[in-house]
């Protein structure tokens, strides 16, 4: 091993060593690439490495924070959080959810599927998973206690359906993955529509076979009203405001007649006007949603600067090269090295959140991962294929980060406004089943890709 090869690997050691201490993710960043600028300056101008990390490598660092802060792909974040956001004030959701569970009342599980049906419309709505959790959490979880649910179905239910936000398009993690790999974002959005669906289609089977099997665990509610068609007529005018939200945003991308940011702005006005049609726009309101679009809009940029500083830092001193050399010389072929890139970022969703790993690692194996030899279909339409598919796989990986202890973010949204009868351990519990699910998906999704590209080149003939 040369020089540069220990200064990566001590460069690592550092970040995860600054971690530990429990410093805030973006503050590691910057201070492990300041600090690796100056031992590999030190290292070039006293041992001769050829690190490159003087004043013009400066000077590269200061132009790579300036684009991304005019980058008008990611001016599509702070309106989608905007969205999400206001969204959750509109009372959209609860009207839907008073509706639907009229509905499905009659059906042993019909609440739990209801909250996971509730759940697909929030991802392809809000994108946000911590106010999907939260929203879907006050609105099942009194009802479904009540009512005598099993606690563990439904916390499990509610914090897998909370977490198809980030994987459902429009998704926040799909647009900074688009910008990390320089990918077309329609393309990421139409690859992870089929997959969603999907796995929300596992969730809504396991509900139903479980609640079948053990009739106990989702007793039936004792004042539920027989079917009438005013109850079908009450749920699809509720549904109607959001599916046309959808409509508005995804469609304007897919159509071609919007770009994302474009479309994030189209989607943020159409959220304030559905706050506004149902009398709850107000200043407190739009106060409220405001300070939380600039906070998460703060973290992820924070985060999003401090990564590209240490991407860079890592680059001058051989990172790449080394990362290179490692993953190519594993005896597992190209799909064999997909898998373990995907295992190891599964293993990663247990202590880091998506937004670090999708800014640290996906830049660093993305390379790797494109001279990789695979036979993915593309359908003659779809750009870059081999990088789509294996984004929705990190996608759907990274999904499971919300839901694995110890820094499982979806369960500590939900023990936030839990009552004091529901432990970790019901979490922990209930989450492992959906867990599974999304394993069994990700596997799917592995096995066959055609599930990611077959829609973008589909649409785009």
């Amino acid at each position: 091993m040369e020089l540069t090869d220990y200064l990566v690997i001590l460069m690592f050691a550092s970040f995860i060593g600054l971690l530990m201490m429990g410093l805030p993710v973006a503050y590691c960043l910057w201070g492990t690439a300041m600090l690796f600028t100056l031992v590999g300056w030190g290292a070039d101008a006293y041992l001769d490495t050829g690190t490159g990390l003087g004043y013009v490598f400066l000077g590269m660092a200061v132009r790579r924070i300036y684009n991304v802060m005019t980058n008008w792909v990611l001016v599509a974040l702070p309106m989608f959080i905007f969205m999400g956001l206001m969204l959750e004030c509109s009372g959209v959701a609860e009207r839907l959810m008073r509706s639907a569970q009229d509905l499905f009342g009659r059906v042993r599980g019909g609440l739990a599927v209801t909250t996971a049906m509730i759940g697909v419309l929030l991802a392809a709505s809000t994108g946000i998973v911590g106010a999907s959790v939260v929203l879907l959490g006050m609105l099942s979880l009194p009802t479904m206690l009540e009512q005598g649910y099993s606690k563990e179905l439904g916390l499990g239910t509610i914090a897998g359906a909370g977490t198809l936000g980030i994987l459902i398009p429009p998704s926040i993690m799909l647009v900074v993955m688009a910008d990390q790999l320089a990918l077309s974002v329609g393309d990421l959005f139409l690859g992870a529509f089929i997959p969603g669906l999907a796995l929300a289609v596992l969730y809504i089977l396991y509900i139903l076979v479980f609640c079948r099997l053990r009739p106990s665990a989702a007793p039936l509610s004792a004042d539920r009203r027989p079917f009438t068609w005013r109850m079908l007529l009450r749920l699809v005018r509720d549904v109607l405001p959001p599916a046309l939200l959808i409509l508005a945003v995804l469609g304007s991308i897919f159509a071609g007649i919007a770009t994302v940011t474009e479309a994030s702005g189209v989607g943020a006005m159409a959220a304030v006007l559905l706050t506004l049609a149902s009398r709850r726009l107000n200043f407190g309101v739009l106060k409220q949603v405001l300070l939380g679009t600039f906070n998460t809009t703060g973290y992820i940029y924070g985060i999003l600067i401090g990564a590209n500083a240490f991407a860079l830092v890592l680059r001058g001193l051989g990172g790449d090269e080394a990362i290179e050399r490692l993953l190519t010389a594993l005896p597992f072929g190209p799909y064999g090295v997909v898998f373990f890139l995907v295992f190891c970022v599964f293993l990663l969703g247990f202590f880091l959140d998506w937004v670090e790993i999708t800014l640290i690692i996906l830049p660093l194996v993305a390379p790797v991962v494109a001279g990789l030899d695979l036979d993915v279909p593309g359908y003659g339409v779809v750009d870059c294929p081999k990088q789509v598919w294996f984004a929705i796989l990190l996608a759907v990986t990274l999904q499971t980060s919300f839901l694995t202890p110890p820094v499982g973010f979806s369960l500590f949204y939900l023990k936030g406004i839990c009552p004091p009868e529901v432990t970790l351990g019901h979490l922990y519990r209930g989450v492992i089943p959906f867990i599974l699910l999304q394993i069994s998906a990700l596997m799917i999704i592995f096995f066959w890709p055609e599930l990611v590209t077959w829609l973008p080149g589909v649409v785009y003939q």
